[in-house]
């Protein structure tokens, strides 16, 4: 995958299949959950997610705050601002 547009297209297609699926199934569980409203859609979190995987960053902190949130910034807006501790 060359484009980040295109992955972020993939994994928006196919969270719309995915999420009804899942309420219907959380609701049917009889146990009840909280429906937060989050800062990044399920869409954005799983391309994050995948493109971790396809740069071969091997710790998802060090990938947060040296390539997403220096160089992908324009592309998710809304990315958390939680500060993290850099010595560890």
């Amino acid at each position: 995958m060359e484009n980040l547009t295109e992955l972020y297209c993939l994994m928006d297609d196919f969270c719309k299949d995915l999420e009804p699926k899942m309420h219907e199934i959380l609701l049917n569980n009889g146990s009840k959950r909280r429906r937060r409203s989050t800062q990044l859609s399920l869409a954005e979190m799983m391309t994050l997610v995948v493109l971790f995987h396809q740069l071969r960053f091997s710790q998802f902190k060090v990938f947060y705050l040296y390539h997403v949130r220096l160089y992908l910034r324009k592309e998710f807006p809304n990315l958390p601002s939680h500060e993290f501790r850099t010595d560890i």
